[in-house]
């Protein structure tokens, strides 16, 4: 899948779930999209859950929606942090104002519970935080990927084949 010219951020912080930030970065840089891994501030190198550091291209602060076609907000716990930093925030509310791709996979959609971004969609998520995403307005459905208009959700580390397949379906067209 040729996705030359394309570029999305990631969202990283501590606590982040390996497979769901590194399965999508080497994904997509595999189909030729420029990925930049964005952070509360760069050049840090945010521990995952198990330790595994995945260092910071850019702060969100210094980046804008315009620079990206899409974000992906990998799970762990690293959207509790990623949530408490009004940049990162910022630049989701802006990327979902532009219409542009927003991925979350697992504990990721609570970053878009801070939004209005899940507000009228269908969206899934990892069980556990199901009332957070209900709370944010959105309808839960239990797949393993869904797509609603300009989101992307899905549940669980499992489910990255078929959130990545729909993550580039989108950035497609």
């Amino acid at each position: 899948m040729d996705l030359k010219g394309k570029r999305v951020a990631v969202l990283i912080e501590q606590q982040y779930q390996e497979l769901e930030v590194w399965y999508p970065v080497y994904r997509l840089r595999e189909a030729g999209c420029k990925v930049t891994l964005v952070g509360p501030e760069a050049g840090v190198a945010y521990p995952s859950k198990l330790g595994y550091p995945a260092k910071s291209d850019a702060a969100a602060k210094d980046v804008s929606a315009a620079d990206f076609d899409g974000i992906v907000m990998p799970g762990g716990f690293a959207p509790d942090y990623i949530r408490r930093h009004e940049a990162m925030l910022k630049l989701v509310r802006d990327m979902a104002a532009q219409g542009k791709v927003l991925a979350a996979i697992c504990h990721g959609p609570w970053v878009l519970c801070s939004t209005t971004a899940l507000r009228g969609k269908k969206a899934t998520c990892f069980v556990a935080i199901k009332d957070d995403v209900i709370n944010a307005g959105a309808k839960y459905v239990d797949e393993e990927v869904v797509v609603d208009g300009n989101v992307i959700t899905s549940r669980k580390p499992d489910d990255l084949p078929a959130f990545m397949l729909a993550i580039m379906k989108a950035l497609r067209t």
